[in-house]
């Protein structure tokens, strides 16, 4: 049976993403100098002016202005021909620090003085399968790989008249279950003015399609759709506003699994939506990687302040090699879904996150991140 499936990325530039970075910049100034740092930043951009409020406690405290300037300027804002510049935009800061309420659960866990509680309720995912090396989902592997690349080229001045925004889209065809060739390719890039577009499109096909996408998943029939509207000079903050946390099915799986609903960026590692996601990630890639299945998502749930999850799921698609019961029981005696043991084994105290902002938080080859690796995992 053939059927369609359609994921998208974007680049560093685009507002929301721009957003994502600000409020990791943030989370990293804090844990370089204080790695208890407590940190929920949330920013807001549009137009000129760029918003950040949220909760804070920590030993240091972090000029932020400088840390929103640098941030936005690294990315590429930086003069006032683009609209947007780092150098010169508003920043309003409204900061103030945790609750208390909150930080009796997290302090001290309901079952133990000597670990830490989930720093919230909720459900988190995991997933892996063996569509490509990574074992990510083909549509977006394929998505972020294209992205990056689009940022590289304007980077490096392979395109020179390229701008920061852009998007990028894959659409695969499926033949029973299995990835056999992608049937559209959509990449909108903002650029300077007064670019001709069939220029654009020779550029990004040569220097970004052709150089990312193996050829033999390209044929006739595939649809290459560059800047379909014909014009993207209008982008960042300028076309459209942004905010942390709005790109999470970017930094997951595409669409291809479930998604609890919680956001990455602007939390430290005892927010359990963004220290079991990635937990649940490092279980499903052991799983795949060591063949107990072909697909496996995990589902874990919280309850605020509590170590011990509620509940622990797993579904391998009916690619399973032994029974689904037995990988759930290698889980619980290999894996320790605690927050504490998450934070400690995955090195979570010691991450830049702001390389993950952009392209992915799971499936980063180019970054050590621990939850990338795998245990090896016996059926026995």
């Amino acid at each position: 049976m053939k059927k369609l499936f359609t994921s998208e990325s974007v680049t560093i530039g685009h507002p929301d993403k721009l957003c994502d970075l600000i409020s990791d910049s943030i989370l990293d100034a804090c844990l370089e100098h204080d790695k208890s740092s407590r940190v929920a930043c949330e920013v807001c951009i549009s137009h000129r002016t760029v918003f950040v409020t949220g909760q804070i406690t920590s030993a240091y405290q972090p000029d932020i202005e400088v840390i929103v300037r640098k941030a936005i300027v690294s990315v590429g804002y930086d003069n006032d021909e683009l609209g947007f510049n780092g150098n010169t935009c508003e920043i309003i800061i409204d900061i103030n620090k945790q609750s208390t309420d909150i930080a009796l659960g997290v302090d001290k866990a309901l079952e133990s003085d000597t670990e830490i509680g989930a720093g919230d309720q909720g459900m988190m995912f995991g997933y892996a399968c063996n569509e490509t090396k990574t074992l990510m989902p083909f549509s977006i592997h394929y998505a972020h790989l294209l992205a990056k690349r689009l940022t590289e080229v304007r980077q490096k001045g392979i395109i020179k008249y390229l701008r920061p925004d852009g998007k990028t889209q894959v659409t695969t065809e499926y033949v029973d279950g299995k990835p056999i060739r992608i049937d559209t390719i959509i990449l909108s890039t903002q650029h300077n003015p007064n670019i001709d577009t069939e220029l654009l499109k020779e550029d990004i096909i040569e220097h970004v399609i052709k150089y990312i996408i193996p050829s033999k998943f390209i044929d006739s029939k595939t649809n290459i759709l560059v800047n379909p509207t014909g014009r993207f000079v209008i982008g960042g903050p300028v076309g459209d506003a942004g905010l942390t946390g709005r790109k999470i099915i970017v930094d997951t799986y595409g669409g291809y699994a479930h998604h609890g609903g919680g956001a990455f960026s602007g939390k430290d590692f005892t927010k359990v939506d963004r220290s079991a996601a990635y937990y649940a990630r490092y279980v499903a890639k052991s799983i795949v990687e060591s063949k107990l299945a072909e697909k496996c998502e995990i589902g874990v749930s919280y309850a605020i302040g509590v170590a011990q999850p509620i509940s622990i799921s797993i579904n391998t698609f009916n690619t399973n090699s032994i029974p689904e019961e037995k990988i759930l029981e290698i889980i619980n005696n290999e894996f320790n879904f605690r927050p504490s043991h998450i934070i400690d084994e995955l090195n979570l105290k010691n991450i830049c996150y702001k390389e993950l902002t952009a392209f992915g938080h799971m499936g980063r080859e180019d970054l050590n991140i621990p939850w990338e690796k795998t245990k090896t995992l016996s059926n026995h």
